[in-house]
């Protein structure tokens, strides 16, 4: 009799998300407030969507609004008149403030998940060798991971890390795929020759993605009429910029270049944030009038958008990790009917020779 054919396990997967705990100086008191929960009332005004979401009673709801008022000295959430409930200016000022963090810190804990993901199964049983993953956060890339997950037995790693640092991981044998983005048009030679000391064309293949709008993120309605890049140097206009290293940072400087522009005259061009969408948060909670990304994220924040360039978004490899069965999945994964529905879904998104291979100086020109 044959026996039974062994089923190999799956990757262990790890989740890490933050937990907001308020503590009173003058009591040590202590309060956990749940921000999907207050983000959920603001979204619809209704209480019994956010306890269903919360999966709990709408009774048990309504006593844990009352223990924050308590704790608090002040409500978080009130009743209109026929009109449903909103959140008071407190419970507002803290959705806002869940929002800046989870943009903000979503990127480093995934990574943080992924590290100890790869340190733990390194010590249980793995059928595949893992294959790395290093690109620059981004709505695809986040979306890609989603899909990937799904996957079982995919030895894929994923970490996040900034636009040329991930080239560097690749000429440095710390990664066998990197993420890379430029933009289209006459931009496109000066933002290569930057990179250029990190490709081997000899070597090295491309993997198309997507393309992407990048421009500027402005308060619905665009009150200060900011249409352009030169309206960026005037008093009244609050900007807030993304982090030095990042590929969109280097973008906006190349931008600036371009029209003669000195990014110290901007007002709040030393604010910076680590993310699209931490950006984008930022002026929708009033703390900034504008700021540069793409479009995904101004409309996540219910943001306007005037688009200023497009973008290509792809992989870079050496060629013969293409011969890898895991890579060969993610590549179906990437030209999947799925993939090219979820970008369509992405306002400013759109799938582009996704999964496709190409020569680094035909994908490059």
């Amino acid at each position: 009799m044959s026996q039974p054919k062994e089923v190999q396990p799956g990757r262990i997967r790890i989740e890490i998300e933050p937990v907001w705990r308020f503590r009173r100086e003058d009591s040590g008191q202590s309060m956990l407030v749940m921000m999907d929960f207050l983000n959920e009332i603001r979204a619809t005004g209704k209480i019994t969507r956010a306890a269903g979401r919360a999966q709990m009673s709408y009774r048990h709801c309504w006593n844990l609004i009352e223990k924050w008022a308590a704790f608090f000295g002040a409500s978080l959430v009130e009743r209109q008149q026929g009109r449903g409930t909103k959140l008071t200016a407190l419970g507002e000022k803290l959705v806002w403030a869940g929002q800046r963090l989870q943009a903000r810190l979503r990127p480093q804990l995934q990574n943080l998940a992924q590290e100890l993901e790869s340190e733990i199964n390194e010590v249980l049983p793995q059928p595949t060798h893992l294959v790395r993953i290093h690109a620059s956060h981004g709505f695809a890339v986040s979306k890609l991971r989603e899909l990937l997950l799904r996957e079982p037995h995919l030895g894929i790693d994923l970490r996040y890390v900034t636009n040329q640092n991930s080239l560097v991981s690749l000429a440095r044998g710390a990664c066998e795929i990197a993420g890379m983005h430029l933009p289209q048009g006459e931009l496109r030679k000066k933002a290569v020759a930057d990179l250029k000391q990190w490709l081997v064309p000899a070597e090295q293949r491309v993997i198309g993605l997507v393309t992407r709008e990048m421009g500027l993120m402005v308060k619905r309605g665009n009150p200060l009429g900011i249409t352009s890049l030169e309206r960026l140097f005037d008093s009244d206009v609050r900007f807030v910029n993304r982090d030095p290293e990042s590929g969109t940072r280097r973008l906006f400087d190349l931008m600036l270049q371009k029209h003669g522009l000195e990014e110290t005259r901007i007002s709040g061009h030393e604010r910076i944030e680590f993310t699209h969408a931490a950006v984008a948060a930022y002026v929708a909670s009033g703390m900034a009038d504008v700021s540069f990304g793409v479009e995904a994220a101004a409309r996540q924040f219910d943001l306007d958008f005037v688009r200023l360039v497009t973008e290509d978004y792809f992989f870079v490899c050496r060629k013969h990790i293409l011969e890898n069965e895991s890579v060969k999945r993610l590549l179906a994964i990437m030209r999947s009917d799925e993939f090219s529905s979820a970008m369509a879904k992405l306002p400013g998104y759109a799938a582009k020779d996704s999964g496709v291979v190409k020569d680094i100086r035909e994908a490059l020109s």
